[in-house]
């Protein structure tokens, strides 16, 4: 059973990727987040890396590799297919929020969040808070600010397409990818603090990935 795999992007494709590892192109399926982020990393001449769900059924005879960027990703899917209703095809395509916004909203119990995920609705999002309320809080986004000195790092020092190149890095970090706002500026801190010579969102994120691999 295929459980990782690393290589670069032959192809992008509607719903996911064809990854080229050792010679051999696998499709794989990816949320949409991940599928951006699988792009942004490619721009910047990274090595994809994703740990595979694997499935494969009576009813479903042809092998569908799933990827995700991290295992806990990964765990987060596996238990949220466990609720009725919600099989892996369904759930890729439900994945429209970053992980840690989707858990947060199950352990709040907020339907209303979760019914608006793709091919959510209300009786589905019911069954989610259901079956996984008090089981995801480990993949929980905080709901308050941390305090932090990230929070007062200066960037008005920086040049203004500097400024704007944090900006943008952050809003995606924040918006997108789940973190929090001190976290975010804490990454891009020590990106910068490490190559000051970054002068483009892609660099940054590259800096980023370096920092936290």
């Amino acid at each position: 059973m295929i459980a990782y795999l690393e290589g670069t992007i032959l192809r992008k494709e509607a719903d996911g990727i064809i990854l080229l590892a050792g010679h051999i192109g696998y499709e794989i399926l990816l949320d949409n987040i991940t599928l951006s982020m699988c792009m942004e990393k490619s721009r910047v001449n990274e090595i994809i890396a994703l740990y595979i769900y694997y499935h494969v059924t009576e009813r479903q005879p042809k092998p569908v590799l799933i990827g995700f960027l991290t295992p806990e990703d990964k765990e987060f899917f596996q238990l949220f297919i466990t609720v009725a209703a919600i099989g892996p095809m369904k759930a890729i395509k439900a994945l429209t929020r970053p992980v840690p916004q989707v858990a947060r909203a199950i352990e709040d119990r907020d339907t209303a969040f979760l019914s608006q995920l793709t091919g959510i609705g209300k009786r589905t999002a019911e069954k989610i808070v259901a079956t996984l309320n008090g089981k995801v809080l480990a993949f929980a986004a905080t709901k308050k600010s941390e305090p932090d000195a990230a929070l007062t790092e200066p960037t008005d020092a920086l040049p203004e397409e500097n400024q704007i190149m944090v900006r943008q890095v952050t809003e995606v970090l924040t918006e997108q990818l789940g973190h929090s706002a001190p976290s975010a500026k804490r990454m891009i801190r020590q990106a910068l603090e490490k190559n000051p010579t970054i002068s483009s969102p892609e660099d940054l994120f590259d800096e980023i990935y370096q920092e936290t691999r």
